[in-house]
């Protein structure tokens, strides 16, 4: 049986010089480490089991989680970039759990209705600080998962808190190489799996893709050159597409690692730029899909529709949570002293699937009302 010390010593003899070690992790509460488990196994493990990820299940990625079974959700869009993310980060003799820790918490912090969730919310909330769901996923985890009685949230280590702060790094360096990965793993996994939903639902064509550079190469990859693609065709395409773009990013990374002659984390930490990066070659092709998918997709009526949606209901939802606190549930109202009424609200809609939002608003306008 292997034990913790095992596990340990196992990182030192296979990971990278620059690879985090979970022996020199720290946690701000003193607790003693698991036997069996490393103290970024102990983090992933309390990641999984929060309230917090299985709603991830029910929320938006693009579309409304109610419209199809299979479409994207945000849940399946964590798997898919924990899936990169460990990938890249065996490739590169990383700490592959500690990876797949910040992948799994990354988007915890996600409100119902995806990023025109977030817009509304942060709009609603600008006396207050704003919203943004990077800095919610750090709350979740370091205060309002309510789970062990010697401290808030779920103590995780350092180093997966660092991971999911993607803001305000002043004076903190860059981060780990494990979760520059993941940040890299998050743009590629939507870059992908949005132009294989977007397919999936007829809102943009493979006709419309015709003049975009990244789409030609990826046609003379395959060998696909049909315009009207089948369903094992646009498998096929979104298959080699992320094999494409993790082989760029793994390669040029671990360039820019040699020949800036890393070995440290600590190196890592004060380089100045991230290292963690495409050719330039494809960061120009992505620059020019990510435009596509903002105007052909993301833009697209009948997502805009959604939004629309999503904005009257969080509207009437924010707006009578503050009018009338009484009708919030007990958790949320016990936090009205701790961290004010709007906090409070906000914290509690964030929470909230897709289908919960939806019912609510539901249930405090009924349909025929006013």
């Amino acid at each position: 049986m292997l034990t913790r010390a095992d596990l340990e010593a196992r990182e030192d003899q296979f990971l990278a010089p620059y690879a985090t070690r979970s022996a020199q992790a720290r946690r701000i509460y003193l607790e003693r480490e698991a036997p069996t488990r490393t103290a970024f196994h102990k983090d992933r493990d309390r990641v999984l089991h929060t309230t917090a990820f299985r709603r991830l299940e029910a929320k938006t990625q693009v579309f409304l989680n109610p419209q199809g079974d299979h479409y994207r959700t945000r849940l399946t869009h964590t798997l898919e970039v924990q899936q990169v993310a460990r990938s890249v980060a065996l490739t590169l003799g990383l700490n592959e759990t500690l990876a797949e820790t910040i992948a799994l918490a990354h988007d915890l912090g996600h409100p119902p209705f995806g990023h025109a969730g977030e817009r509304l919310l942060n709009a609603l909330m600008a006396g207050e600080g704003g919203f943004n769901h990077n800095r919610q996923s750090r709350r979740i985890v370091t205060q309002l998962e309510d789970r062990y009685p010697n401290f808030p949230g779920l103590n995780l280590t350092l180093d997966t808190l660092d991971g999911l702060n993607k803001h305000n790094r002043a004076g903190l360096g860059q981060p780990g190489l494990e979760a520059q990965v993941v940040d890299a793993a998050d743009a590629l996994a939507y870059t992908a799996h949005d132009l294989d939903d977007g397919l999936r639902s007829g809102l943009i064509t493979a006709e419309q893709l015709q003049g975009l550079p990244l789409w030609t190469e990826l046609r003379a990859r395959t060998g696909i050159s049909s315009i009207t693609l089948t369903s094992l065709e646009r498998r096929t395409l979104h298959r080699e597409l992320l094999g494409w773009l993790i082989t760029d990013l793994t390669e040029t990374t671990a360039h820019n690692i040699e020949t800036q002659g890393i070995q440290s984390p600590e190196a890592v930490r004060q380089h100045p730029q991230k290292l963690v990066t495409y050719s330039p070659a494809m960061r120009v092709l992505l620059t020019e899909t990510g435009h596509f998918l903002r105007e052909n997709l993301y833009r697209h009526w009948q997502v805009e529709m959604q939004v629309e949606q999503a904005n009257r209901v969080l509207e009437t939802l924010f707006a009578t949570f503050t009018r009338r606190p009484a009708l919030l549930p007990p958790r949320p109202q016990a936090r009205i002293d701790v961290d004010g009424l709007p906090r409070a609200v906000c914290d509690h809609i964030a929470g909230m699937t897709d289908r919960y939002a939806l019912d609510i608003h539901a249930r405090l306008v009924p349909p025929g009302s006013s």
